[in-house]
Order: C-alpha cells, then sequence, then structure tokens
C-alpha cells in the first residue's frame, strides 16, 4: 500500500468516526438527557445505536454491491438502484406486505420479517438474473443500463396495482418504506443485520482477487485460472443478497451504490479492487451516516426520508464525475 493510500485510509477512517460520533449524538427527534438516565440508556441502546448500524450496513453494503456490478458489467452507471436489483426488492416486499390487502389470497403465512427478507433477496434475484442472462445477448452497455430502466418500470408498475388495491393503513407504512427508512430494524436485528454485513463483506475481501481480472475481460479472468462464469455468477449472488437485505430494512436507498463507487474511483484510481472495496465500504457507512444527520437537521419535527437526502448527494456527484473522468 503506497504513502498515499495510507493517508487516504486515514482520512476515511476519521471522517467514519466523526460520523458515527456525530450522529449518535445529533441524528434524532428526541433529545438526550444525561440527568435522566434510564431515558437517555433507552434513546441510545435502543434508538439511536441501532439506526446507526443499520445505516452503517446499508451504506456499506450498497456501495460494495455497486462496485461489483459495475466491474461486472463495465459500466460506471451500473447499481442495484439503476438496474432495477432495488425495484425487483421492493416489489418482492410490496407482494408480502401489500398482496394480502389487496387480494386477500395469502393468508397469515405472509407476517413476519423473515418472509419479508426472502421476498425482498427472491425479487432482488430475479432481476439479477434477467439482465444477466440479456446481457448475454449484447455487449452495449447503454442497451443494458435502458433494459434496467424498463424492467425497474415493469416492477413499479406492478407495485402501483398493489398499492392501488391496498387499504389505507398498509399503503401508508409502505409507501413510507418504499422512501427509505433507517428506524425499521429493531436493536436485535440491527445487531444481526450487521453480522451478516460484516461476514459478507469479509467474504467478498477474501475472493476478491478475481474483480482484478474481470476488469480486463472474460478471456484474462480464465487465463488467469479463474472460472468466470463461476466467479461472476458467486458475485451476483453476494449482490443480490446484500441488496435484497438493505432493501428488506431500510426500503429502497438511491444513488449510494453509483455514485460512491464512482466517488471510490475518483479519490484513488488504483486498479486494486481489495482497496477499492474496502474504500466503497468506508464512504458508503459515512455517507449514510451523514444523510441520516441531514434528515433530522432540516426540520427536526419531521423526519426527512432517507432517499431524498441520497438522491440529492448522489445524483450531482454521478454527473459531475462522470463528466470529469470520461473513461471508464
Amino acid at each position: 500500500m503506497v504513502k498515499s493510500s495510507k493517508i487516504l485510509f486515514l482520512i476515511l477512517t476519521l471522517l467514519f468516526v466523526i460520523s458515527l460520533c456525530t450522529n449518535l449524538c445529533f441524528a434524532g427527534d428526541s433529545t438526550i438527557s444525561f440527568s435522566d438516565f434510564s431515558a437517555a440508556n433507552f434513546i441510545f441502546y435502543e434508538i439511536r445505536l441501532p439506526k446507526a448500524i443499520t445505516a452503517i450496513c446499508a451504506g456499506s453494503a450498497l456501495a460494495a454491491a455497486g462496485l461489483i456490478l459495475q466491474i461486472i458489467f463495465r459500466n460506471p452507471l451500473a447499481g442495484p438502484y439503476a438496474l432495477g436489483i432495488s425495484s425487483g426488492a421492493s416489489l418482492g416486499v410490496a407482494i408480502v406486505v401489500l398482496a394480502n390487502t389487496s387480494f386477500g389470497f395469502l393468508g397469515n403465512y405472509f407476517f413476519g420479517k423473515s418472509l419479508i427478507l426472502l421476498s425482498s433477496i427472491s425479487g432482488s434475484f430475479l432481476v439479477t438474473f434477467i439482465i444477466l442472462a440479456l446481457n448475454k445477448k449484447t455487449n452495449n452497455n447503454i442497451v443494458l443500463l435502458l433494459v434496467g430502466l424498463m424492467i425497474s418500470q415493469i416492477c413499479s408498475a406492478l407495485q402501483s396495482i398493489l398499492e392501488y388495491f391496498a387499504n389505507p393503513n398498509s399503503l401508508k407504512n409502505f409507501i413510507t418504506y418504499s422512501m427509505g427508512a433507517l428506524t425499521n430494524a429493531s436493536a436485535n436485528e440491527s445487531f444481526v443485520l450487521f453480522g451478516i454485513i460484516i461476514l459478507s463483506l469479509t467474504l467478498l475481501l477474501l475472493f476478491s482477487k478475481p474483480l482484478n481480472a474481470f476488469l480486463l475481460g472474460e478471456k484474462y479472468t480464465n487465463n488467469l485460472g479463474f472460472n468466470y462464469n463461476h466467479k461472476r455468477f458467486m458475485f451476483l449472488v453476494f449482490t443480490s443478497v446484500l441488496t435484497g437485505l438493505i432493501t428488506a430494512y431500510c426500503g429502497p436507498i438511491a444513488f449510494i451504490g453509483i455514485a460512491i463507487p464512482i466517488l471510490s474511483r475518483w479519490l484513488q484510481s488504483s486498479s486494486n479492487q481489495t482497496n477499492q472495496l474496502l474504500i466503497c465500504v468506508m464512504l458508503g457507512a459515512s455517507v449514510l451516516l451523514l444523510a441520516d444527520i441531514v434528515c433530522y437537521s432540516i426540520n427536526p419535527s419531521s423526519v426527512l426520508p432517507i432517499n431524498l437526502i441520497t438522491t440529492l448527494f448522489g445524483a450531482p456527484i454521478v454527473l459531475t464525475l462522470l463528466l470529469k473522468n470520461k473513461q471508464w
């Protein structure tokens, strides 16, 4: 690791620590009063800390998933949200949450977080492998992005049908969910999610060497002794699981999966994808922690959806960096 890389990682570590501490202190609609220890203890451990852990998990997982998809499809605009993977996961959740109230045929089997997680991951899997199959038909990245956009629109249309027939209470809850929120996970659920994300990201780091070869194409990857199709399938499974998990708990969060990998390559143009993955994880976690602070800062009496902040942050960055860096 070169000196500049060490300095960058030090800066990112400091940014993460500052973001986490600031988030725990200020990202909430309840003021922590240390004169009432029991209330302060409850707010910190049952509300602030789980929300911060969820933000870390969501930011790091979506950034890592976006980086992998951009490498696999060799396209800086590829990402869970842009390719419709988040929309597929959201549709899976909509089927579980709204279909029973819409048409009354799912019964009591479709209650509980475990089934929401399963449906979210299944939806992300389905869209991912549709795009993978279509990727074999065309080498045009623009066409592939348009296909992802069309799949996203189809998922949104099917979701709108369910929303149209849903009862008002279920509809209100689902619309709030679809705008993004970091408060859906309980304290226990946030720690379980943290463990799963840490395990997944550790496995990605251990198997990150093929990602370096992927940048040079299928033939080069196979010549280095990596089975291109097998490794690509493995990485797509990882990205689908990560996207499905985060979408189930936080709703579809826009632009983190696109903007963070682009920003990472701008900060350090190294071809070492292990470094890029670490940078993406730290940046993604820090940015979502800071976005959560903004959600509570603009109007403390009414918390803004996290999706609004990530869109306002991510869209200008993507446009600026794409115009500045014209080569992939």
